[in-house]
């Protein structure tokens, strides 16, 4: 999930494929982001991600999404940041997973995370995530920032809905749906 729109984006690790996204956009790609953000939403975010949106976003006023990102209520996860000039931004500072869910229960818009790979481990780790929207992409980059890293809880989702766009891009929506089910194929009878 590293740094999939462009070659500066995130290059830690010696990440060298930055921006392998960037060829698989299309017309269903831009609707599918369309309908996921077409209603009101709050976003989380982490300090990474935040620093690139809020340089870009503010100044993309012809983008179509840029009025929902610009006007959502955004929280920024950060150790280091102590000013967000982004408007609507407020900083989360503290217990992370404990604020987090006082978010969750909070009478705001849905909650949304874009990117934020650090961020997202921690709420795979705290078993604070609800439902993925997931981009599956007809692509290896090798070595990278992993969607589903060391410390995820395990935990079962049910799958709500699939597409595929023209450029072979899997879109899955998938809902938490209760405990990692676990069975065995041995019956018993060996040969």
């Amino acid at each position: 999930m590293q740094a999939p729109g462009g070659p500066d984006e995130d290059t830690s690790g010696n990440f060298k494929h930055g921006g392998w996204s960037v060829g698989y956009w299309d017309d269903f790609m831009g609707k599918v982001m369309g309908e996921q953000m077409g209603n009101p939403y709050d976003l989380l975010l982490g300090r990474k991600t935040y620093e690139i949106f809020a340089a870009y976003w503010p100044k993309a006023k012809d983008n179509p999404g840029a009025d929902g990102l610009n006007n959502a209520r955004k929280y920024v996860v950060s150790r280091t940041l102590r000013k967000l000039d982004w408007n609507n931004s407020t900083l989360v500072t503290g217990n992370i997973p404990e604020e987090i869910r006082k978010l969750k229960r909070g009478d705001g818009h849905e909650l949304q995370v874009h990117g934020s790979s650090n961020l997202i481990q921690t709420l795979l780790k705290h078993d604070l995530v609800d439902e993925f929207r997931l981009k599956i992409y007809p692509v290896t980059v090798g070595h990278g920032k992993r969607l589903f890293g060391d410390g995820t809880m395990p935990a079962s989702f049910k799958l709500l809905e699939s597409k595929t766009s023209t450029t072979g891009v899997v879109v899955a929506t998938y809902r938490r749906d209760g405990e990692i089910k676990t069975g065995s194929f041995d019956s018993g009878n060996r040969a």
